[in-house]
């Protein structure tokens, strides 16, 4: 092989490897973009299904194979936070938005309320949550409740289990610690009870 065939090589190798570099990059970004745009189209779409639910009363799913629906609607005013609740905590739901655990009573209706979410993604708001921080949950009938922040605690969730019937009120709760990346028994759970003017 002459110096020139050898350079050719080398150029040809170095080409190679830069198109693959850029190829994969592009793929990797273009894959970033889809599931970004993935995202914000499944809030517009939980919006819509939420917005059939206030006006005719009946459970409306986001997309025809969602094994969930809107149930309620969460607001944060002191975050300027506003999340659809899910009717169930499954893992697909999860994905969405937050979850309505299912056995534990809707707001309003008596009882601890509990609402799962993911500590990364949905529930990342609830390390900075504040005790006397107003939340707004609304319903499916068109009705808001007004619950007060008071205490935040961390729980282990193989040894505690919140009692949905103990007091009213709502408890927010996912996992812990927030920056890790494995998946602990350590769940952190925001308590908040009715406002007194919430009747």
């Amino acid at each position: 092989m002459t110096i020139g065939q050898k350079k050719k090589a080398v150029a040809l190798a170095w080409a190679t490897a830069i198109l693959l570099c850029l190829g994969f990059g592009t793929w990797q970004l273009g894959h970033g973009l889809y599931i970004n745009a993935k995202a914000q189209l499944a809030q517009v779409l939980l919006e819509r299904a939420w917005q059939m639910t206030l006006a005719d009363g009946k459970p409306h799913k986001a997309w025809p194979w969602a094994d969930t629906w809107p149930v309620a609607k969460l607001e944060i005013p002191s975050l300027g936070l506003t999340q659809i609740v899910l009717s169930n905590a499954s893992g697909e739901a999860l994905a969405f938005g937050p979850g309505h655990l299912v056995g534990s009573p809707q707001p309003g209706r008596g009882g601890m309320t509990v609402i799962a979410g993911h500590r990364d993604t949905h529930f990342s708001f609830l390390s900075g949550l504040k005790n006397d921080d107003h939340v707004i949950v609304s319903t499916a009938d068109g009705v808001s409740h007004r619950y007060i922040v008071g205490q935040s605690e961390i729980l282990d969730s193989g040894l505690v289990r919140i009692d949905p019937f103990s007091r009213p009120g709502i408890a927010f709760v996912t996992c812990y610690p927030f920056d890790s990346k494995e998946q602990g028994p350590l769940r952190y759970v925001v308590f908040a009870s009715p406002a007194p003017d919430a009747g």
